[in-house]
């Protein structure tokens, strides 16, 4: 997110039941904890637009203010959270496109973003790879950047042969201090946001490579 000129969130997707979308790990006694976020009418034959995300979410925030109360940038981040999590809206791509928003601004990233399903000439009867080349010329994309699971399923060849440079971003090892207990990783935003400054985090987003 931070690296690109334009993130666009593929609202217009088949949701992903036991994926990513709507969970994410917290620290919780010093070990991960999957969290949900409770959403309607789930089903993996649904667009990720059509889902609604259910409206107490009290349980998630209270879970969240508990656990890090006492992290060092808990007053700082705790208020940013609050307002992601309390946002009025049943649409669950426009609830996760508004936490990408806040947490860019508050990072101080000058990403634009974009939903896909806003754009009445995205191709989304197209499969995989063929349907990320004629959004990547819709958008006027030169260079494509994917997440280092894309590897496999990706082209570098046949984004080529469209005009376009395609990379896979891998993220290094990362670390930091989390309360006194021996680092977990790969956890949600959320614990990086509660343990790490401003400053600390950018820092932390220059420990990648593209391949």
């Amino acid at each position: 997110m931070k690296y690109v000129d334009k993130y666009v969130i593929a609202d217009d997707m088949n949701f992903i039941k036991g994926g990513w979308i709507n969970r994410n790990f917290l620290l919780l006694d010093g070990k991960p904890f999957l969290f949900h976020l409770q959403i309607i009418g789930a089903s993996q034959n649904m667009w990720i637009r059509s889902i609604e995300v259910a409206p107490d979410q009290h349980k998630l925030l209270k879970t969240i203010e508990v656990n890090y109360r006492k992290a060092p940038f808990f007053n700082e981040v705790f208020p940013l959270i609050e307002e992601i999590i309390q946002y009025k809206t049943i649409n669950l791509a426009r609830f996760v496109g508004n936490s990408l928003f806040k947490i860019a601004e508050y990072l101080k990233f000058d990403t634009q973003f974009e939903y896909e399903g806003d754009n009445p000439q995205s191709e989304y009867l197209l499969k995989a790879q063929e349907r990320l080349i004629s959004n990547c010329k819709l958008f006027g994309a030169t260079r494509y950047i994917n997440a280092i699971g894309g590897k496999s399923l990706y082209s570098k060849e046949e984004f080529m042969k469209a005009g376009i440079e395609l990379y896979f971003l891998k993220t290094r090892s990362i670390e930091y201090k989390q309360y006194n207990h021996p680092f977990v990783p790969n956890l949600s935003i959320v614990d990086v946001l509660m343990f790490n400054s401003i400053e600390q985090i950018n820092e932390l987003m220059l420990q990648y490579d593209l391949v």
